[in-house]
């Protein structure tokens, strides 16, 4: 019998038709991943595994690319899908949350087919004030935990924040995050400044740590010498929706603060994007300036549940330059110079939010 996470019907408000197209892939544009696929009658190989295929949605081709002969471990199988950093899936137990595990199974180029890389993390510990059952998102420093500095980072829902490096540390250093709500910003790490960063609550500040985590944090004051110019109904209408502040790092190293606004519900569905690209260095007194922009250029942002990331549009054909992909009720793509929003509904079913995966190559 055929087992499938989750329904694969993709369909578009905009009446676009996906493709479905089975490839061995060499290179990558960032991709959703959807799920992954196997079937019972094939039996079980050695370990316990089954083989079968992982379910992607390429953005630039509108196109559903299927993987196949992935070897998917037991211990995914009763796993559930936690976050998402720099090509690479995080997993918890379904009979433990405390327990994790790294793996290449949702990187499209995973080097090896037959064996899916397996990383286990070190058993997770709670806070006084702090939870472990529900990750908000992950953080990781480098391309691949087999690097020797590389640093795990994850945010958990609630004011709880742990770090480790994979197959070195034996256990997990936490933290306080030291406000009292930042559910709605996303944790990242800089490579220009090898810090993790996270937006306080209101975004007017940016909070930061080292790879070490041995300091207390470091603040920055965000300053906005210009606001976008909007009818009072629109910023009314923003008071009403969630808004998630996200810190994001361009491959050349340049800093934004992209704030979406979403609102589902009675009211009528809204989703709205304010990006603000930071100008100068961090002056003396340590304030960064952000100016409202509708133009990033040759650029791509991509929002979801893991860290955000940007990519260059022209070395991806297809994507968007100057738009910024989302994904969170459904697949959305919002072109900022004129502020139109396409949106993709989503499977009807679904075990877990998918998470953008950044491209990749081998």
């Amino acid at each position: 019998m055929s087992q499938l996470l989750f329904r694969l019907k993709l369909s578009s408000r905009n009446k676009n038709v996906f493709k479905q197209k089975s490839v061995r892939l060499f290179s990558t544009s960032p991709c959703l991943s959807l799920c992954c696929v196997w079937d019972d009658a094939l039996g079980l190989v050695e370990g316990g595994s089954y083989i079968g295929k992982v379910l992607f949605f390429d953005p630039a081709k509108n196109e559903i690319l299927q993987v196949p002969d992935k070897t998917i471990p037991q211990e995914l199988l009763n796993s559930k899908p936690v976050g998402a950093s720099q090509g690479w899936g995080f997993s918890s137990e379904q009979s433990n949350h405390n327990s994790l595990h790294i793996t290449d199974l949702f990187n499209p180029l995973a080097a090896s087919k037959s064996n899916t890389k397996m990383i286990p993390l070190p058993p997770l510990t709670s806070m006084l004030y702090g939870q472990t059952k529900v990750v908000w998102n992950v953080a990781m420093s480098s391309s691949s935990p087999h690097e020797e500095d590389c640093v795990v980072a994850i945010k958990f829902f609630g004011r709880q924040l742990s770090m480790c490096k994979p197959g070195r540390d034996l256990a997990w250093t936490n933290r306080l995050i030291p406000f009292d709500r930042a559910e709605n910003s996303n944790l990242m790490y800089s490579k220009r400044d090898q810090r993790f960063y996270l937006p306080a609550p209101g975004g007017n500040y940016l909070c930061s740590w080292d790879l070490h985590f041995d300091n207390d944090p470091k603040f920055n004051e965000l300053v906005f010498p210009n606001f976008p110019n909007l009818p009072q109904s629109t910023w009314e209408d923003l008071d009403s929706c969630i808004r998630e502040d996200h810190w994001v790092e361009s491959p050349s190293g340049q800093s934004f603060l992209v704030k979406r606004y979403s609102r589902v519900g009675s009211k009528a569905p809204m989703v709205m994007v304010l990006v603000f690209r930071e100008e100068d260095q961090v002056t003396a007194k340590g304030t960064r300036n952000m100016c409202y922009t509708q133009d990033i250029g040759d650029l791509c942002i991509f929002l979801s549940k893991n860290d955000p990331f940007c990519v260059v549009a022209s070395s991806c054909p297809g994507l968007k330059p100057n738009s910024i992909y989302m994904m969170d009720h459904c697949v959305s793509i919002c072109e900022l110079a004129n502020g139109t929003v396409t949106c993709f509904e989503l499977p009807k079913m679904m075990p877990f939010s998918p998470f953008w995966i950044p491209p990749c190559s081998v």
